[in-house]
């Protein structure tokens, strides 16, 4: 999750788990991973290595769909989304990594052209509800809630390993 703020190392990254994956198993690998703003270059690294990867530029797709995902963005472009794990790590990954636990001021900068955050929720639970109202109600943005499930990725991972992928609830 750390190479989101540094997107430019993703494909060495993904390029030497594929290296450390081989050395092990020639099974096939697939990276559920997003382009997540590499410009393409993972997508580079990936056809170098003849490995695929989910379809969609970013988790945010994965879960909620393409089209679903598409949808949402289209109704409103200035949106901000949390996935589970941003929601349970957003002091980390949010707060404390656009430097706002030094300089709050900063957060109109950041999120002043936003106007509501997505929870595109993974599992069922109150707690993470209650949490991501919080997070909107900091940055000052309208919530809204989707039930995802894993989306996308559950469809394909399912039918790759040939398994349920289980819907989680955290009450």
């Amino acid at each position: 999750a750390h190479y989101h703020q540094t997107p430019q190392k993703i494909p060495q990254a993904v390029k030497r788990a594929i290296e450390d994956i081989r050395r092990e198993n020639d099974e096939e690998i697939l990276v559920a991973y997003g382009d997540c703003g590499t410009g393409g270059k993972l997508d580079k690294v990936l056809a170098q290595a003849g490995v695929k990867r989910l379809p969609g530029a970013h988790c945010y797709a994965f879960f909620a769909g393409s089209e679903k995902f598409a949808q949402l963005h289209e109704a409103e472009i200035g949106t901000f989304y949390l996935t589970d794990f941003l929601v349970t790590h957003f002091k980390t990954f949010v707060w404390r990594a656009l430097g706002l636990d030094t300089k709050p001021e900063l957060l109109e900068m950041y999120f002043g052209n936003y106007k509501k955050l997505v929870y595109l929720a993974q599992t069922e639970s109150e707690a993470l509800v209650k949490l991501a109202r919080r997070h909107a109600q900091t940055l000052g943005l309208e919530y809204e809630y989707h039930f995802t499930a894993y989306g996308e990725m559950g469809d394909v991972l399912s039918h790759r390993m040939n398994v349920a992928v289980p819907v989680l609830n955290h009450a």
